[in-house]
């Protein structure tokens, strides 16, 4: 969305005639860096003013962080919008919403000096308000783009800003496209949605694509479409190099879910079960390349015997072991239970007869207290956590490639050890864990044994 001008040209408007630039909706998420900055930045975890504010007893730490927030809005759409009518519209709509949560914060934290008051009930509702201020932003500013490029748009909020109504999300996607003539305007709406359902409790960041889901379904989209600044293609070409990497083109819900797990979100698998249900088709476009048709995702997938993408993470391996595990029930919930209460995503699990391993996204800090409740529940057993990365190599229907075979003896050749791999009944796909500094390696040495057309194919053992 920073890049806003650009997509004038190629997304909203480009060749189309006058009467094809209407009959679409556009859901909006916030502009680059924006919600970073008003949550917590989501790779690094560096606080931004949600973080701040929970924590900083002072105050000043929180409103600082605000105030670098409205400063970033306002240069943002100071580089997009070359009115200065426009600027002057903008700078007051930041103001209004920056203020208005000031206002809020304040409030609350004056509450809380009082023993009767707990601001921690009210933390959630917190960062809803303060997540809904970037996609607002970012909706109000292409509006004002658009409608000086002579497009009828229109601004819609779903973020309940100054609303008292709660209602549930079907009735504020409703109320909001009620009198909306999507044959003469064209919506441009926010990716966050006030709601009953609290969207941030359930989805956190990935309450636009949700949105974006719901609001489809609810209009008979003829079609979802999900655009990017770059092709969902077979692997990270910062990685494998640009004219290594293939175009998906095709490929299945499995597939997605598959991405969701290892972060590269091709689209939320909550959102992806809402399109499926409404039978509305999905498809992944590079914004900039408006002719090029793009992926589509779908119940019936991509081709059999096809690698699709070789990816990774950055993992812990979470073991658990006991050896008086054999016949006892209790370690599995228990180590569920302890890894979900600290947030650590779980990204791929092995186990045997008295060792329960857990492959884990998240912070050392939270695998540190995990650990510790464990252990509080089960003093005998030896609890340890390693750094080490996570590859995968996914496809719809690959069962007949001998994908884990020639895998292990690819990363073999390639002088990278395996620490340990798997393959499910449901052949969709395999995962290597290797050392953490073997990463990019390992996906450069997997997608070329699989996936680039030149690369000399492994032959699996007889």
């Amino acid at each position: 969305m920073s890049r806003a001008p650009e997509l004038v040209d190629s997304l909203f408007l480009g060749k189309r005639k006058p009467s094809e630039i209407y009959g679409r909706v556009f859901v909006v998420s916030a502009f680059g860096g924006i919600t970073n900055m008003l949550l917590e930045h989501k790779k690094t975890g560096s606080p931004g003013i949600y973080a701040r504010f929970s924590s900083d007893d002072s105050g000043a730490g929180w409103q600082d962080a605000l105030q670098d927030t409205a400063a970033r809005m306002c240069a943002l759409h100071h580089d997009i919008l070359e009115h200065g009518a426009d600027r002057d519209r903008a700078d007051a709509f930041v103001r209004d919403r920056i203020e208005g949560a000031r206002a809020c914060l304040m409030d609350l934290q004056r509450l809380g000096s009082y023993g009767h008051f707990r601001i921690s009930q009210q933390m959630m509702t917190v960062r809803e308000l303060l997540s809904g201020l970037g996609e607002a932003h970012s909706a109000f500013v292409t509006t004002l783009l658009l409608q000086r490029h002579k497009v009828n748009a229109r601004f819609v909020d779903l973020s309940g800003w100054r609303d008292s109504a709660n209602p549930k999300l079907a009735d504020r996607l409703e109320q909001a496209m009620a009198d909306i003539d999507l044959k003469s305007e064209l919506p441009i709406v926010t990716g966050y949605a006030q709601c009953e359902e609290g969207l941030m409790k359930e989805y956190d960041r990935g309450y636009s694509e949700v949105v974006f889901a719901h609001l489809a379904a609810r209009t008979g989209a003829r079609e979802a479409i999900i655009h990017k600044e770059f092709h969902l293609s077979s692997a990270d070409p910062k990685i494998v190099g640009v004219d290594a990497t293939v175009k998906i083109g095709r490929t299945s819900y499995d597939v997605a879910d598959q991405l969701s797990n290892l972060g590269m979100e091709a689209i939320h698998p909550n959102a992806a079960r809402v399109l499926r249900r409404a039978d509305v088709p999905l498809r992944v476009k590079h914004a900039f390349e408006p002719q090029d048709p793009g992926t589509l995702i779908g119940p019936e997938g991509g081709e059999a015997g096809r690698i699709e993408m070789v990816t990774g993470l950055d993992v812990h391996a979470f073991e658990l072991h006991e050896p008086d595990m054999v016949g006892v029930k209790g370690y599995d919930a228990c180590a569920l239970e302890a890894l979900a209460r600290h947030k650590l995503w779980i990204v791929s699990k092995q186990s045997n007869a008295n060792t329960i391993t857990h492959y884990l996204d998240g912070s050392l800090k939270a695998i540190r207290r995990a650990e510790a409740e464990i252990l509080d529940r089960f003093p005998n057993a030896t609890v340890s956590s390693k750094p080490l990365s996570l590859v995968s190599v996914i496809g719809s229907d690959i069962g007949d490639m001998d994908v884990l075979i020639r895998g292990l003896q690819a990363l073999s050749e390639a002088g990278i050890s395996v620490e340990a791999a798997q393959q499910g009944l449901r052949r969709v796909e395999v995962q290597f864990v290797v050392p953490r500094d073997a990463l990019a390696k390992s996906i450069e040495t997997l997608h070329a044994c699989f996936v680039t057309p030149a690369a000399p194919k492994v032959k699996a053992a007889a």
